[in-house]
């Protein structure tokens, strides 16, 4: 039973994310998120307004 951890602690480590392999960044999105905006899918919420793109064009950049 106790190669079971052993295991399990193995295979946590092999599936973990490493920093800096998420999605790379896109000019627009450092460029939006430089400006205290966030990037969405989809519409704006009520208060913000769209500024720009992010991501390469495939999401929007939300203002206040």
């Amino acid at each position: 039973m106790k190669i079971l951890y052993l295991l399990f602690a193995v295979l946590l480590f092999l599936f973990q994310a490493a920093p800096g392999s998420a999605d790379p960044i896109f000019a627009d999105t450092a460029e939006c998120r430089s400006q205290g905006n966030f990037c969405r899918a989809g519409a704006c919420p009520p208060t913000f307004a769209a500024s720009g793109s992010c991501h390469g064009g495939l999401l929007k950049c939300c203002s206040k």
